[in-house]
């Protein structure tokens, strides 16, 4: 304990005890009682408990009483003092953390991180879980704002300044800080915590521009909704996806892919997008002229003939109109194509997420047939070349390169 007790004994004086007296408040928050905070401090018990209390006198205050305690939330999401009354009653009778977590309905880790947060460690290294004490500790920690780790950390705010302009996810971001700084917990922070920086107001932790970085472009958050369901369109000859080979679902065997359409202004252009199941490598198809089925299935044909042949087993494609001549497009390249439900896109739905973060590159109610064969190359290499959450944290290009090379 870097706290030692005065050497000379003589009167002091209020004024004279400060580091006493602030010594004594850190220590009576840990959770000691008045009598061994005053044996550490070096202090008389009379003292103490007038430090303690805020004693008045007629002319003067003696010292300022113990800060009251915050509002106790009442919500079941945090433990309630009578839970932690129940925790150190069932300690003393050396019963197990499951045990505990059981009878009070929680997780055992919420039970394990309650005493380590919130335990008495004693100056010769003992420790007691005093109940109160770790009411009132939770309680000063929970008011809001709070210092945000991104705002005090530079080092760590120009990683993520640095890194939004490349469009990476704040997800990304942080398991890429985990990845280059894996023994560094100061440079560790979740998604969330990078959302918050962004998306409230007065915290200056992130620049507000970044914001129109991330793929919504939105500065605000927005509830989930339900998107609307297209009208199922006629198209002659489906074989539907219940027939799809059941080694195409669980994506152990590369080659089957996911195809769909996002389109332009006023549905006049569109780019064709293909997703392997297994990779997730992305191939995007130019339509520079129109999206009729001619065009779509020459193009599509254009396009999957650059990969080999054990890479081309199905490709899955929703009920649009523009997959009409899929039988001459299984005839020109022997990929059988299947298609999904009406109204079920999650019967795609790696597809689906690319269609989704393609839109960044390529937004809403533009022109699409501006985009050259060679701007849309550049846009599926960065795409490929991102980590990805459901790969391990590596990137499509590189799932797909170990397959090239096996």
């Amino acid at each position: 304990m870097d706290f030692e007790v005065r050497k000379v004994r003589k009167a002091q004086g209020p004024k004279k005890l400060r580091r006493e007296r602030e010594e004594y408040f850190r220590l009576m928050q840990l959770g000691y009682s008045n009598k061994e905070a005053c044996q550490v401090v070096g202090i008389n018990l009379r003292t103490g408990r007038e430090w303690r209390n805020g004693r008045t006198s007629p002319n003067r205050t003696v010292a300022p009483a113990l800060a009251a305690r915050t509002p106790r939330s009442t919500s079941s999401r945090y433990l309630r003092e009578d839970e932690r009354i129940h925790i150190a009653d069932r300690l003393r009778e050396k019963a197990t953390i499951r045990a505990i977590a059981a009878e009070l309905d929680r997780s055992p880790s919420t039970i394990s991180r309650e005493i380590c947060r919130n335990r008495t460690v004693g100056p010769r290294g003992q420790w007691h879980y005093r109940p109160h004490a770790a009411q009132a500790r939770a309680d000063a920690r929970r008011p809001r704002p709070k210092p945000g780790k991104i705002g005090q950390n530079p080092q760590l705010r120009d990683f993520i300044q640095d890194q939004l302009p490349q469009k990476w996810s704040p997800e990304q971001i942080c398991h890429a800080l985990r990845r280059q700084f894996p023994d560094r917990p100061e440079m560790h922070v979740t998604h969330e915590t990078v959302y918050q920086a962004l998306y409230v107001q007065g915290r200056g932790q992130l620049r507000r521009e970044l914001a129109r970085a991330l793929r919504t472009g939105r500065a605000r958050r927005r509830p989930h909704r339900q998107s609307n369901k297209r009208q199922p369109r006629a198209v002659k000859d489906m074989v539907m996806i219940s027939d799809r080979p059941a080694e195409a679902a669980d994506r152990a065997v590369p080659g089957h892919w996911e195809g769909d359409l996002i389109t332009g202004k006023d549905n006049r252009s569109a780019i064709g997008t293909l997703v392997e199941r297994s990779t997730r490598y992305v191939m995007l198809v130019h339509l520079p002229l129109d999206h009729t089925a001619p065009r779509t299935r020459d193009a599509l044909v254009e396009t999957v003939k650059t990969l080999p042949a054990h890479l081309r087993r199905s490709l899955t494609w929703d009920q649009g109109s523009e997959m009409a001549a899929h039988k001459a497009f299984t005839l020109a390249t022997d990929i059988p194509v299947y298609f999904c439900d009406p109204a079920s896109p999650w019967q795609r739905g790696s597809n689906e997420n690319t269609n989704g973060l393609l839109r960044q590159y390529f937004p809403k109610g533009t022109d699409l047939s501006v985009h050259t064969r060679e701007h849309l190359d550049a846009v599926a290499a960065e795409l490929n070349s991102r980590p990805r959450k459901t790969l391990g944290w590596e990137t499509p290009a590189e799932r797909l390169a170990k397959l090239l090379a096996a």
